[in-house]
């Protein structure tokens, strides 16, 4: 069996990695991997979504769950759990053309692949 290595933040100053600061090294491997697990997309999905303005917004739901007492691993976990119990409404599927009904996670990931990918 191989393991995948970690693909590596390209957006040291913002995205997930710019909202976590001292915390984001530790965190980066963590994050990379729960998301990865929980979405079913593969790693270089989710470093673009860390390193989006949305990753950005996910590192905040980190950071106040570690402002509740919780250590890192366990305030991304329960981050995770959250965006995946949130689903895609209308609205969002309009504006980001992600399909209603798609956990917010899974969705985000995949439209930050997409983006990326017409971006290059």
């Amino acid at each position: 069996m191989t393991t995948q290595s970690i693909p590596a933040s390209h957006n040291d100053t913002w995205g997930f990695t710019g909202s976590l600061e001292d915390q984001a090294e530790a965190a980066w491997r963590i994050a990379m991997t729960t998301i990865a697990a929980a979405t079913g997309q593969p790693l270089e999905s989710v470093r673009a979504f860390l390193d989006s303005r949305h990753g950005r917004h996910f590192a905040d739901d980190v950071l106040n769950e570690r402002a509740k007492g919780k250590d890192l691993k366990t305030a991304i976990h329960a981050a995770v759990a959250r965006w995946m119990v949130w689903t895609i409404g209308r609205q969002t599927s309009r504006d980001y053309g992600i399909p209603c009904g798609l956990p917010y996670l899974t969705g985000f990931v995949m439209h930050c692949e997409i983006a990326e990918e017409l971006a290059a």
